[in-house]
């Protein structure tokens, strides 16, 4: 992390862009609906993992919000001086700490667990 951004600075930017990602129209979303049949999950480095017994279109929809995810990671990154990388890994902590429970989450050694 440079030197012009504290981490509890970070913190904060993260804690509103993760709140940003996670707010959710009145009706469920397509995210919620595949992380509800437990096709996705929340992982430990920020992106939206995808289960093996998923179907392509849960790999489409985890592809799409990747990027958008990867997208925004960068954006702040940029606007404060660290990685794309040491933001998203914030950003999984932080998904994976309000993932709610009986949602599968994917630690940072890789494996997938029911919250």
């Amino acid at each position: 992390m440079g030197s012009g951004l504290s981490r509890r600075k970070l913190d904060l930017l993260l804690a509103l862009a993760v709140a940003l990602l996670l707010a959710a129209p009145a009706a469920a979303s397509p995210l919620d609906d595949a992380k509800q049949a437990g096709h996705l999950g929340e992982q430990a480095d920020g992106y939206v993992g995808v289960r093996s017994d998923a179907p392509e279109s849960a790999h489409e929809l985890a592809g799409r919000i990747n990027v958008e995810r990867g997208d925004r990671y960068a954006e702040i990154a940029a606007k404060n001086d660290t990685s794309p990388a040491a933001v998203a890994a914030l950003a999984g902590r932080k998904l994976l700490e309000r993932a709610p429970s009986g949602q599968w989450v994917r630690d940072s050694s890789g494996n997938w667990r029911r919250k």
